[in-house]
Formats: C-alpha cells, structure tokens, sequence
C-alpha cells in the first residue's frame, strides 16, 4: 500500500568529528522516503526553491516515489546547518533560513488524498492539521513532532493529536509533552490523547513502543563507525511506516515488527552523511541486517 508524505526537503551543512558537507541534501520528507521507499511506494508532497536541483532525487523516483507534489516556488529552498558534539548525541544548531518553507502551505491531490498511509512529518502542527482535513479515509496516521511545537504551539499540537494513530517523538519530549518524568507513565498519558500506540525515540539506547497492552523496547542496531546521525529519526520513521504499509498489519505484533526495521534504516543511515548511505543500499543489505538484528533479539 502507499503512503504519504508530507514534510521538507532541504539543504543541511553538516559538521560531526569525522568530517563534513556542505549544503547536502536533506529534509524530513527526504529521509522518510529514502527508507521507507525500500518496502512502499512513496508520495512526496513539500516545497523547494527555485535553487534546487531535482537531478539529486533521480535515485527516489527510480524507487517508485512520486514527486508530483513537490512544489517549485520563487525563492531558496530551506537550509539548516547544525554541529554535533564528540559523543555523537548533542548538537547545536548554527543557522536555520526557511525560506520558502515558511509559506509553505500543502495542497494535496486527489491521488494524495487517497493514500491509505500517511506520515505527517516534524512540521507546523497547523499544517499537519490541514493535511489531516484533505486525505479522505486513511488506515493509518504517523505522526513526529518536537520540542520546538510543543513549547509554541502546544493547543493547536494536542488537537492534532486526537488525529493520528501513532506519535514519534523522542524520550525529552514525551516527558515535556504531558509534563511527567517519568516515562512510562508520560506515555500512557499521550495514549489518553488520542493516539494508540507511542514511539519513543532514544537515540544510541533504541527506542520504546507504547500501546495499552503493549511496551516493547528495542536497542539500536550496533553501528561500528556513527558518522552523521542527521536524518537518524526520519529514517527510523521511514522504516517503521514503510514496513507497516508493505505487510497491512497494523496489531500491536506489527507495529513490533516495525520497530525492528525502523531501527535498521536508521542504522544505515547513520554510516555516511546525507543520504549517501540510503542512496546506495541494496534490498539484500537490508535483509541480511534484519535477520541479524532479529536474532540479536531472540532469547
């Protein structure tokens, strides 16, 4: 089944211990699809400027993901430039420019309205609520967010959330979000929201699924050499909506499983910068490290 994106793309310049890029590829949208374009086809829909090359996602429609709602506008595309501190885990921002993204307002399809996947990636919640008010019937709503919409637009996120089916965020912001230390309980408390199930993302310590029969924790798959974690959680999204679309199994079990293999595509994406990693996997890499990571699991 296909899903729907509706998220960035955009240019990031980097700085990690191992190296560098300048202006690379990147984007919220970008990620998602990279990974999630292995097990579903793909819909973008996000705005660039009329400064971006569209050569560079030649590799995403040669995986079966629709470009067609990649709008054009007057203006420069969205940048972020960002370093990350030795232990890989911290970064701080150095600049942010929106550009065109700050008018971005989506306007779906009729094809994008009928997508039965839909992942509302870290935007506007406003936005995301207009999205939710043009796609007709979908089976599954993904939603991310951050620190950033839950201190400013706290009101218009939590109305958003009585929308969606599954929220990832990570364990800092699900404390914030309900106000709560403790992580369990600030969980089941999310739940109480509106959303059935909740990821908790936990960088180099995995991540937590949360549902009202359900806490499943997974670690992160042992990467030897981390060289930019940029992209990490859209790409665990990516694997996480991606393997829910592909098998139509949405239980608790599936949603496990989905765990799994949005650990995995955040593992490969964390080997290179950008989306070089993503860009140049093979479907048989994906397999072999699945069944590695699900023996690792196996008691």
């Amino acid at each position: 089944m296909s899903i729907l994106v509706v998220g960035s793309v955009a240019f990031d310049s980097v700085k990690t211990p191992f190296g560098g890029v300048e202006e690379a590829i990147g984007g919220s949208a970008t990620y998602f699809s990279a990974a999630a374009s292995f097990f579903a086809p793909v819909d973008i829909v996000a705005v660039v400027g009329q400064d971006f090359p569209h050569d560079l996602l030649s590799f995403l429609r040669q995986r079966d993901v629709d470009l067609s709602g990649l709008q054009t506008v007057e203006g420069r595309t969205f940048r972020w430039a960002g370093e990350y501190e030795p232990n890989m885990n911290d970064r701080r921002t150095l600049d942010t420019q929106l550009n065109v993204f700050a008018d971005f307002r989506p306007v779906l399809s009729d094809r994008h309205r009928e997508r039965p996947y839909v992942f509302l990636a870290n935007i506007d919640p406003e936005l995301q609520g207009r999205v939710l008010e043009q796609v007709a019937a979908p089976e599954l709503v993904v939603c991310d967010t951050m620190d950033f919409w839950i201190t400013g637009k706290k009101d218009v996120l939590m109305q958003t959330l009585s929308r969606v089916d599954v929220l990832i965020l990570n364990d800092s912001e699900t404390r914030q979000l309900v106000e709560d230390h403790n992580l369990a309980r600030a969980a089941h408390k999310i739940l109480a929201l509106g959303p059935r199930a909740v990821v908790i993302k936990r960088g180099e310590h995995g991540a937590t699924l949360v549902t009202g029969d359900t806490y499943f924790a997974v670690p992160a798959f042992p990467v030897l050499s981390v060289t930019d974690p940029t992209g990490a959680g859209d790409s665990f999204a990516g694997g996480f909506v991606g393997y829910l679309a592909r098998s139509a199994d949405t239980g608790d079990d599936g949603l496990k499983k989905a765990m799994v293999h949005g650990s995995v595509m955040a593992s490969f994406n964390v080997e290179d910068f950008s989306v070089r990693r993503l860009e140049m996997l093979m479907t048989h890499e994906i397999e072999h490290r699945l069944e590695r990571f699900f023996n690792m699991l196996r008691i």
